[in-house]
């Protein structure tokens, strides 16, 4: 046995889950062949009272099945073979002759969650590194191994429908709480204390949820109330996906008719959909993104020692500004905050106040959480304490000058190896750095806004920025929970760059007589979280129109800003912030401002079809996505996706950018741009050389 250890002591077996030369315990099919030699031991022992099942690695006890062997899946029947095969061993771990219990001390996911449910007791860690649930969803499957079944059994229909939908891990307490796991036991002492747990414990024949509330039990136990359930859960799902998702309308479909069926008839409903949905382009891709996200969460991107970073400072109290101290705040770092005057101060604290308050309301922290976080925010109107941070970024004006004369004096006020950071979205590092005499401490810091919830951060090197800036600053981008990718610096980088080019194909479009409604429809349908012109109310207009501008003069024609955004923009309907912009918001809901078709003067109604829409404004981002590899803005394709996903929420079931873009063929897009060249614009879709190469020789951007 390589990757399980068997050990008899007292009448019990103790099974511990030890992979070699890998930080995290996988159910590959090696693994899962020994574990069914080893439940064929433990069937023939008359000797033994129990078993605990565990793990030897720290924070860890088993992270779910090898993806890779998922992704390596073609044909339905194989699939189908690997679940029932899987469902066949666990069954055997459910039918020992004796109780059995789990000591999860870390991550269960997945397959290992699902081998979890098949003991008869569970046991969980007081530990933050405990994370329970079944993500299979956001793989674009779901549970093979019989969560589909056992999970709701522990949980009543109702949470097991929430945690499989959702594919979301719960805490230690939070598992305990809904019946997942028996009791919480201290890390140091598992062993023992699960031993002296499995004493008092018998076999369970019985599986009952501990339902509480009269919504919890009508869902639970009446068929007009799962009905019901049902009916909601898939109304929401289609709301929220547009039916892009197709494991997460199977999922809903297999744990509601799973919950009254037999086991085995659950059980074999559960692999045959499961097969279905393995051998789908949709898991096929949320499997490659699963891949971006780890690879870019391990990246290190320079060979450096990075420096801890202890305390920060934020110049500007905006939305971002406001966003980015509640941020530094939350993972419980002192933050400076400064800006003019204590009401720009005020409104800098109520943006933070606004995101704990949110997450409280949610459950997701506690109020002694938020009142820290607070706290670790001390608002000032000079440079007071801005002499000791480790960290000074800044997220002021976009405006050159002001940039400019605001580094120039922390130049002189920071300490020698403090980081300087701003969190422009379009501006020049080097230039506005140009002040400061260790040019070796500045990058670039561009946040997405909303700051909490958006997961990517795009640093920015200039040709002085050092490697140990940045090794810090990726270090501690991953200390806040967030993506990092490094780019180099150019006018609007390289998200902003690859986004614009399509919200203004959206307007070109518009103009020439398309609703705004219809391509926000269009654009929804396809997968991204909203339309052009709902993400321009979103960003603001006030921002994205300059943002614009500075492309458009630095790259000239390619670039052009159409009319209409300038007419808009000096009407000042600058989106949500002012409750006008392409749409009118009222509290929630928004409708379309009408008036935005007055500033259309002479539409020629040429006829739109929903696939040309769509293809030129995606069409324009793959092209200038080319460029910026050309231009070596960013390394390599993957860099490109993950920063679309992240930063723009680009749908993850078409696996990003230029994966979609391998999809489609470079050929078939350059063969479209030289027909929107002829019949629309010269300039915005001219082709990069960087793609006319790769459609000659008939190569895609990944292969």
């Amino acid at each position: 046995m390589q990757n399980i250890k068997l050990k008899i002591e007292n009448q019990l077996a103790f099974i511990e889950f030890d992979q070699p030369d890998s930080k995290a315990n996988v159910l590959s099919a090696p693994v899962m062949a020994e574990f069914k030699e080893i439940i064929l031991q433990l069937e023939e022992r008359k000797d033994l009272k129990g078993a605990i099942i565990l793990s030897a690695k720290p924070d860890i006890f088993i992270a779910g099945a090898d993806i890779k062997e998922i992704e390596n899946i073609t044909a339905v029947s194989e699939a189908c073979a690997k679940a029932k095969a899987g469902q066949y061993i666990l069954n055997s771990l459910e039918n020992l002759p004796f109780p059995t219990l789990a000591l999860i001390n870390g991550a269960c996911l997945g397959g290992g969650l699902e081998l979890a449910l098949s003991c008869d007791w569970r046991l969980a860690g007081f530990s933050e590194k405990v994370k329970i649930g079944l993500p299979e969803v956001k793989l674009g499957v779901i549970p093979g191994f019989g969560g589909t079944k056992r999970l709701a059994r522990l949980t009543g229909l109702r949470k097991g429908l929430e945690l499989i939908l959702s594919g979301e891990a719960v805490s230690a307490e939070s598992a305990f709480k809904i019946g997942l796991v028996d009791g919480l036991v201290s890390q140091s002492r598992m062993s023992s204390e699960g031993i002296e747990f499995l004493k008092n414990k018998k076999k369970r024949k019985i599986f009952r949820p501990k339902l509480k509330g009269f919504l919890n039990k009508f869902f639970d136990k009446t068929p007009l109330g799962r009905a019901i359930l049902e009916n909601e859960s898939r109304k929401f799902i289609l709301k929220t996906t547009h039916g892009q998702y197709p494991a997460v309308l199977a999922a809903l479909a297999a744990v509601t008719q799973n919950y009254t069926a037999s086991l085995k008839a659950a059980l074999a409903r559960e692999a045959q959909v499961f097969a279905k949905l393995c051998v789908g382009e949709v898991s096929k891709n949320l499997i490659s993104v699963f891949y971006l996200v780890e690879k870019y969460k391990k990246a290190s991107w320079v060979d450096a020692q990075p420096r801890k970073i202890n305390k920060c400072a934020v110049l500007g109290a905006g939305v971002m500004g406001g966003g980015i101290a509640q941020l530094f705040s939350f993972f419980r770092l002192p933050v400076r905050m400064k800006d003019l005057n204590y009401s720009a101060l005020g409104r800098g604290l109520k943006q933070a106040r606004e995101v704990f308050s949110y997450s409280l309301k949610k459950r997701k922290i506690r109020a002694s959480q938020l009142n820290l976080g607070m706290a670790l925010i001390s608002p000032t109107t000079d440079y007071s304490g801005f002499n000791s941070a480790d960290l000074i970024v800044e997220a002021v004006l976009e405006d050159m000058q002001i940039k400019k004369k605001v580094f120039s004096e922390l130049g002189s006020i920071a300490k020698p190896d403090a980081i300087l950071a701003s969190n422009t979205s379009c501006l020049s590092i080097r230039e506005m750095g140009e002040g400061i005499k260790n040019k070796a401490r500045l990058i670039g810091m561009h946040f997405f806004n909303p700051v909490h919830r958006m997961p990517l951060i795009e640093f920015i090197r200039t040709q002085e920025t050092s490697p140990e800036t940045i090794a810090t600053m990726v270090e501690f981008s991953k200390r806040l929970g967030k993506t990092p990718i490094v780019v180099k610096d150019s006018c609007g980088f390289l998200i902003n760059r690859i986004l614009l080019p399509y919200l203004i194909e959206a307007v070109f479009i518009l103009e020439e007589g398309a609703s705004f409604e219809r391509i926000d429809k269009i654009c929804l349908a396809f997968g991204l979280p909203m339309g052009p012109f709902s993400l321009v109310d979103e960003i603001g207009l006030d921002v994205g129109y300059k943002v614009a501008l500075l492309l458009e003069e630095s790259f000239g024609p390619r670039m052009a800003v159409p009319e209409i955004l300038k007419k808009v923009y000096e009407k000042k309907w600058f989106g949500k912030k002012t409750q006008k912009g392409f749409y009118v918001y009222k509290g929630e809901n928004k409708i379309a401002n009408k008036e935005i078709y007055n500033f259309i003067a002479k539409p020629d109604c040429r006829y739109h079809s929903d696939e040309e829409i769509l293809q030129r404004m995606l069409y324009r981002m793959i092209n200038e996505a080319a460029m910026c590899l050309e231009e070596k803005v960013c390394d390599e394709p993957s860099c490109v996706d993950i920063g679309m996903i992240m930063g723009t929420g680009f749908p993850p079931f078409r696996g990003g950018l230029l994966r979609y873009a391998d999809s489609l063929g470079c050929e078939n897009i350059l063969e479209k741009l030289e027909k929107f060249k002829k019949e629309v614009n010269e300039a915005r879709f001219s082709p990069s050389d960087y793609l006319i190469s790769l459609a000659k020789e008939k190569k895609g951007f990944y292969k």
